[in-house]
């Protein structure tokens, strides 16, 4: 082999490297984006703490989440946080001032549980949440364009209306309105991207 072709053949060893980088660069890019949005340190401690965010944080306050319509009033917010059992609870919760009994106090919360198990809408219903699970009178109906499991909001969740859907394979995205914001929720729901 002359020194023109063994040029020509490291040319051609070079691009066939560099086409399978590029080929691989998106799917290697891509594997390390994680499937479901998870709280860093920081924001397990901010939940851990019971710490309160005032003025609230906005659209963004949850990592990987996108709260677009998000309503006016609130006053304070806080970061919940929970683990166990390869489950991840990750969520924010938006208030006015108002006391927890009162029923024209404005309360939000977004929360993304990481949950493998969770394929579809009727998996809710058996969830093992440890916070707002769905264990009331549950209806399946379309809500901000989505189909979505909803109840009542009642006990610790006060009253308002608690909705839940599984945004893809292993995510489930819940929502609770307090009363006020119910007529709301279509928006809101509507709104929440990931």
């Amino acid at each position: 082999m002359n020194r023109l072709q063994r040029l020509a053949a490291l040319s051609a060893t070079a691009v066939v490297a560099t086409a399978a980088t590029m080929i691989a660069g998106p799917a290697a890019h891509s594997a390390e984006r994680p499937s479901c949005p998870t709280p860093s340190k920081a924001e397990q401690k901010r939940s851990h703490n019971a710490m309160t965010d005032k003025p609230p944080r906005g659209a963004t306050a949850i990592k990987g989440v996108r709260v677009n319509h998000l309503p006016e009033g609130f006053r304070h917010g806080q970061v919940v946080v929970n683990k166990y059992n390869g489950i991840t609870e990750y969520g924010y919760q938006w208030s006015d001032d108002r006391n927890d009994m009162d029923r024209k106090r404005k309360m939000l919360w977004v929360r993304v549980v990481c949950w493998p198990k969770a394929s579809k809408l009727a998996h809710l219903r058996n969830a093992p949440l440890q916070l707002g699970t769905f264990s009331g009178d549950t209806k399946t109906v379309k809500i901000g364009n989505r189909w979505v499991l909803t109840e009542a909001g009642d006990g610790a969740l006060g009253p308002g209306r608690y909705a839940g859907w599984v945004e893809r394979e292993g995510v489930v995205v819940t929502v609770m309105a307090s009363k006020p914001l119910v007529p709301q929720l279509g928006k809101i729901i509507k709104g929440i991207k990931l």
